[in-house]
């Protein structure tokens, strides 16, 4: 039963979900062949996960066929993307629905250099339907930087609603901290991603102004034994406005990373 609360009303009890905010599907030309929607939803429901975001390079062409994918396991999925930022920073852009991350997509690609993409240098970037099947490439060179700085961009995905997160600061490039060796004052981001492997608490040793940030594990998966159960959100519901409550730690929520990614054995 909910807990009651004035008015008479019930509010819906917390719950604990696992998530992983970092995957990518074969429209990343660095995504193996086997991130199809229908295997990622598999994957993603054997290992417990509750929410997972999409977040290809450049691109939400994908977001949708892993929503229909997940439906059958009530697995929700958030559209997402990584964006490159004109510094050589990556940036994990979240969305609630597919609309705000479709017009975030239109401005990507209004700033991604006007080039083919070269599938025998960078590899394919493949657009499926829920089930793998091949629909059509993205011919858009996708595996560049925009032209877009770092605040522009953390700027504008909160403008649209969506939530900006530092992906893998503790990797030795395209990482915030490689890249400009600190994080700006007063930059709006959600969250600071460490990767699976890292060992978030010696990082912190080694670099203790992050404190005061909140860090979220993300599994940055290009292949599915990468996926990771991440994050531990204590949340209401799983939707893009818990998980910024569950980031900030406010009004009960909290999100808590999970441990290091160990080796996998599937």
């Amino acid at each position: 039963m909910g807990r009651l609360v004035a008015g008479g009303g019930a509010r819906p009890e917390l719950k604990t979900v696992w998530a992983d905010l970092h995957l990518h599907t074969v429209a990343s030309a660095c995504a193996e062949i086997e991130m199809i929607p229908p295997l990622i939803a598999r994957r993603a429901s054997e290992l417990g996960l509750g929410l997972i975001a999409v977040t290809d390079h450049h691109t939400v062409d994908n977001v949708v066929a892993v929503q229909r994918a997940a439906a059958g396991y009530d697995i929700r999925v958030l559209a997402g993307m990584e964006v490159e930022a004109r510094e050589d920073v990556h940036v994990v852009c979240l969305f609630e629905g597919i609309a705000q991350a479709l017009a975030w997509q239109e401005t990507v690609y209004a700033h991604l250099p006007p080039l083919p993409n070269r599938e025998e240098l960078f590899g394919a970037q493949y657009v499926v339907d829920e089930t793998g099947d091949y629909i059509r490439s993205n011919d858009r060179l996708l595996a560049t930087s925009v032209d877009l700085t770092l605040a522009e961009i953390v700027a504008q995905v909160r403008a649209l609603g969506g939530l900006a997160i530092a992906a893998h600061v503790d990797r030795p490039s395209s990482s915030i901290l490689a890249s400009l060796g600190f994080v700006p004052e007063g930059l709006a981001l959600a969250a600071l991603e460490v990767s699976r492997r890292c060992d978030a608490d010696r990082l912190l040793r080694q670099r203790p102004e992050l404190a005061a940030w909140p860090l979220v594990r993300g599994g940055d998966a290009h292949r599915l034994e990468e996926m990771h159960r991440s994050l531990r959100l204590t949340v209401q519901a799983r939707t893009l406005e818990e998980l910024a409550l569950a980031l900030a730690g406010r009004e009960g929520r909290s999100a808590v990373m999970g441990a290091p990614s160990p080796p996998y054995n599937g």
